[in-house]
């Protein structure tokens, strides 16, 4: 299981909901107001890894698939899900016993014409000869919601054996031409394509991001507004060599009208080994700068952290942490526990600063092995803190079990347009959405998600 990321997200991304539209084919070359609203009619969508991701499906598909729920008014389309799959009409490739399909997603209105395509990852699609080259499909939007696609293409270095191109995706404008890009994880690397794209396969330039220093591995990619300029920061999470010695890092890189510039990387852990981090951007004191949050779960032998990486005009600075140990915050940092084994943000109150969701799916919960529970901290004057944290239990959704590792995946946006986020998470074989209050998200009206695999559209 890859650790949900929760890691790419643009800065629109942690805009509230607007309100419904009406029914009208959006205007040409408008790029649309949400970005995962993918039928323009108003309202988000919801979409996420298949349940039956890794086996055949109910139709004979194989090779993992992306469920889509579509928005209405008062929350989810619930009865209607769209399963979209490499077998699904229009989809480039063939669903095979080992693709992952969906496996990474990210969206945006890639071509500006006022609807949200969604972009699928799948790294160990073979393509010709070569074994897990992986692919990347951006699935377009309509007026009738999703349908087609068309191959992103690798570059040389992204398109061998091995590559896993598509392990992670970002988009946002990080240019600020008023175009969505493209982040792409290949080969270790991370490329970004600039818009516009077309569904012709024509996209903008495209260019390798690397250090400079050498020795640097891509792995996980987060994106937002840092700095305050107006154009979508990328942070990117990777390894890099010191002679014999490898050090996992947080790497900033500032949007900028020529890409993307190199700015300050933080030191995460030294050494090899554990789950690795993942991130999200939000504004959690609300002074107009984005702060970094990396979940950094397999630290301390598996009990887990969040280091907030604190947002000014000159990218990110100092740096808080927090854990199971810190005061306020539920339960107590054990082994394997996995604190931040995936993390959100979003306003869930409606107060302006944006909230930490954080997945502690490992949790023992009254001598339940890895019942799993979700942490969230509360945005406020000064940033995050213990104290404005509250524990959301697996019994919230009427049931708690063994093995069950409620919080592996989560995802914090607001669904109903009323301004606060709601809070959809996964327990394994299925997943829930509760709705965001001015306090702690509600179980009243608690929706069940149909097929829901985990792993959410970040």
């Amino acid at each position: 299981m890859r650790t949900a990321t929760p890691a790419a997200l643009a800065a629109a991304l942690l805009v509230a909901g607007l309100a419904p539209l009406a029914l009208a084919a959006p205007a040409s070359a408008a790029v649309a107001k949400q970005y995962d609203d993918f039928n323009g009619d108003g309202y988000r969508d919801l979409a996420y890894v298949n349940s039956s991701a890794g086996i055949s499906g109910p139709d004979g598909w194989e090779g993992g698939a992306v469920t889509i729920v579509y928005g209405k008014s008062g929350g989810l389309d619930t009865a209607h899900p769209k399963v979209i799959h490499q077998d699904s009409p229009g989809i480039p490739g063939t669903g095979e016993e080992d693709d992952m399909f969906g496996d990474s997603l990210s969206s945006a209105d890639l071509n500006k014409d006022g609807y949200a395509d969604l972009v699928v990852g799948n790294q160990t699609e073979q393509v010709g000869r070569s074994e897990y080259r992986g692919s990347v499909t951006v699935v377009w939007g309509s007026r009738s919601g999703l349908s087609g696609g068309t191959s992103v293409t690798p570059k040389s270095g992204a398109n061998g054996e091995q590559a896993h191109f598509g392990s992670d995706l970002a988009t946002g404008d990080f240019t600020g031409d008023g175009s969505p890009d493209l982040a792409v994880i290949g080969g270790s690397e991370a490329w970004l394509y600039r818009g516009p794209f077309t569904k012709s396969g024509s996209t903008g330039s495209v260019s390798k991001i690397d250090k400079v220093d050498g020795g640097w591995y891509s792995a996980r990619l987060a994106a937002g507004k840092v700095n305050g300029d107006g154009k979508t920061d990328l942070v990117i999470l990777g390894e890099q060599f010191h002679g014999t010695e490898v050090q996992t890092s947080a790497w900033f890189l500032k949007g900028s009208a020529s890409g993307l510039t190199s700015g300050k990387t933080l030191t995460l852990s030294t050494g090899s080994g554990g789950l690795g981090p993942n991130a999200v951007i939000g504004d959690f004191d609300k002074d107009g700068y984005g702060d970094v949050a990396i979940g950094q779960p397999g630290k301390n032998n598996g009990r887990g952290s969040v280091t907030v990486w604190h947002g000014t005009s000159s990218g990110p600075t100092t740096t808080k942490d927090f854990s199971q140990n810190t005061a306020g915050v539920a339960g107590s940092a054990e082994a394997d526990d996995n604190f931040a084994y995936d993390v959100s943000a979003a306003d869930t109150n409606g107060d302006g600063y944006a909230d930490l969701a954080v997945g502690v799916p490992y949790e023992d919960v009254d001598g339940l092995r890895d019942q799993g529970g979700v942490e969230l901290f509360r945005g406020g004057p000064g940033g995050l803190s213990g104290s404005r944290s509250s524990w959301i239990p697996q019994t919230a959704t009427g049931t708690a079990d063994s093995d069950t590792s409620f919080g592996y995946a989560l995802r914090l946006r607001d669904l109903t347009g009323d301004g606060k986020a709601d809070l959809t998470v996964a327990r394994s074989g299925s997943g829930f959405l509760l709705h965001g209050t001015s306090s702690t998200p509600t179980t009243t009206g608690l929706i069940e998600l149909p097929d829901d695999g985990g792993d959410f559209l970040d």
